[in-house]
């Protein structure tokens, strides 16, 4: 693997020792890998996180994402140190030193994830394209029509995509091209959120401050319980639906909480972060520059853009009926008619009550203060959120900069999936991350692109099933790292020692742990038997290759 460049080398060294501001314009020159982190983060699964975080718990789960990319930053940091300090492939480390089968398993999972998670992102582009940005043009009823207003853009956005990620892979120039590109969109994405929130605090009533603050204090009292906007909803419900109502709205939040978590660090971004680092030729003297990376190029404007949309959820939603379900007319709401997708789940959530609570005498009786929760529960849209806030903010920065916003998160997004496909083929046929097996191998997130066509209900939530199928799979990553952090042969004397090796796996056990925790909660709730049978296997699997595996010199 190469050795760090040593223009770069020499100018970190060069302030290397003196304050802060001689040093931040040299960091900020050399930064690079925590903004593609930044980029892919700041994607569909967060967006839509962030929105039904506000939705579904208020202010109250402000605290839930910069947590998890609190956790996600300690993995990295972990990735970083182990690829910097050895400078060799981490997939060859973990089949070396661990197993092939944690190896592989993680290279694939990254490579899957990819391929899934890249569906709700062209979803998300072509809807906020339609409902938002170019509804004349793009619109279900615009110039194009549905099919052709949805198959236009999206033929584009692969175009757009395909050529931005094939400029990483020439090297060069084209890094450099492609990293300034994303930095630009990232800090954009930031910019337009924050406009839209301080629009909102500007607006009568503004925001509750004090409440707001509050919400970024750890509550896990919703892993159990309803969130509180909804208690007096459900108590004004019959006795009898209140069970149906909490569990499904303990269901809903669960699943939400495990797409914010698992959309802060996914298990591809492990592979992207490593790859990235042996690009440039990071070495150990770089560290100090690794966690400048990962503070400002990823943390700052991951909770920044969350915490916005979260916010102007919350204001707009928690606790609020979709106009147009429940008979009743909201003059002065923009949306006065609900979306069809909308009508059914509205329908489907009255049907599962009455099925719910039925008995062999009759039908439930539904009230209107059933069908006032259901009008509350149904899933929002890039569109709904723009619509609501545009009586606070205006047409331009309701529609107009939400909607960049939203465009400038999904395409980013994208060509970082494709970066990651392209990286994993080159990984497991041991090839330099360019040519021809990066170009075909970025094409297999190229399936994304199938995601306007298969998804009929919100765009937003098909953010959802795939960040929970993407945090199944986060620990075969998580464990991996935290193995090889203490393997003295991998290591040698880089190999953390006293206070620092007990930091580092207090930091790294207890992020492990709440991993494995949410990993096997959810692999037991939408698996069941069979998921447990099938992680069962793969554990198995590993510990049997770990001690058939072919050890490297000197183990």
């Amino acid at each position: 693997m190469s050795t760090p460049p040593s223009g770069d080398a020499a100018l970190l060294n060069s302030v290397a020792g003196k304050p802060l501001r001689q040093r931040l314009p040299v960091y900020l020159r050399l930064s690079g890998p925590g903004w593609l982190q930044s980029a892919i983060t700041l994607g569909g699964g967060s967006l839509a996180g962030s929105l039904y975080l506000g939705v579904i718990g208020g202010f109250g789960l402000l605290w839930l994402q910069p947590l998890a990319m609190m956790m996600g930053i300690v993995m990295l940091s972990a990735i970083g140190y182990i690829t910097m300090v050895t400078g060799k492939p981490p997939l060859a480390s973990i089949n070396e030193h661990l197993s092939p089968v944690l190896g592989y398993g993680w290279a694939v999972a990254s490579i899957v994830a990819s391929m899934v998670w890249a569906m709700p992102q062209y979803s998300l582009s072509i809807g906020v394209l339609q409902q938002n940005l170019l509804p004349g043009l793009l619109g279900a009823e615009g110039a194009l029509g549905n099919f052709w207003g949805k198959l236009a853009p999206t033929v584009l956005i692969l175009v757009f995509s395909t050529y931005i990620t094939w400029s990483y892979g020439r090297g060069g120039r084209g890094v450099k091209i492609y990293e300034t590109t994303l930095k630009v969109m990232v800090a954009l994405i930031v910019l337009c959120f924050a406009g839209v929130v301080l629009r909102v605090a500007m607006a009568p009533g503004g925001l509750a401050w004090g409440t707001m603050l509050a919400g970024f204090i750890p509550d896990f009292s919703v892993l159990r319980h309803p969130a509180k906007a909804f208690a007096p909803l459900i108590a004004a419900t019959a006795p009898e639906h209140h069970p149906y109502w909490t569990g499904y709205l303990i269901a809903k939040q669960r699943d939400i909480i495990a797409t914010a978590a698992a959309t802060a660090v996914g298990i591809n971004m492990t592979f992207l972060f490593p790859y990235s680092i042996l690009r440039r030729g990071w070495g150990r003297e770089f560290a100090g520059l690794l966690r400048f990376d990962l503070a400002t190029g990823m943390l700052l404007p991951f909770t920044l853009a969350t915490s916005c949309v979260v916010i102007a959820a919350a204001t707009q939603f928690n606790g609020v009926p979709q106009p147009g379900l429940t008979g009743a007319s909201d003059p002065t709401a923009l949306v006065a008619k609900a979306s069809p997708g909308q009508v059914r789940e509205y329908n489907a959530l009255l049907a599962g009550l009455e099925k719910s609570v039925s008995t062999g005498t009759g039908k439930a009786t539904l009230a209107e203060a059933d069908r006032q929760l259901a009008a509350t529960l149904v899933n929002r849209d890039a569109f709904h959120l723009a619509a609501a806030l545009t009586p606070l903010t205006g047409p331009f920065i309701g529609n107009i900069i939400f909607g960049l916003g939203v465009l400038g998160m999904t395409l980013s997004t994208i060509t970082i999936l494709m970066l990651i496909s392209g990286q994993v083929a080159c990984a497991i046929f041991n090839q330099e991350q360019t040519g021809w097996t990066f170009r075909l191998g970025s094409l297999a997130a190229a399936t994304g692109a199938l995601g306007p066509f298969i998804w009929s209900q919100a765009a937003f939530y098909l953010a959802v099933p795939t960040s929970v199928f993407a945090l199944i799979l986060l620990p075969i990553a998580y464990l991996s790292f935290s193995l090889l952090l203490n393997q003295r042969r991998l290591l040698g004397d880089a190999l953390p020692r006293g206070a620092s090796r007990l930091v580092w796996n207090l930091l790294l056990g207890a992020t492990l742990v709440i991993v494995l925790a949410a990993s096997g909660f959810m692999l037991i709730d939408k698996g069941g038997p069979w998921g447990l049978a099938a992680a069962g296997a793969y554990v198995s699997a590993a510990v049997l290759s770990h001690f058939l595996r072919r050890r490297p010199a000197g183990d």
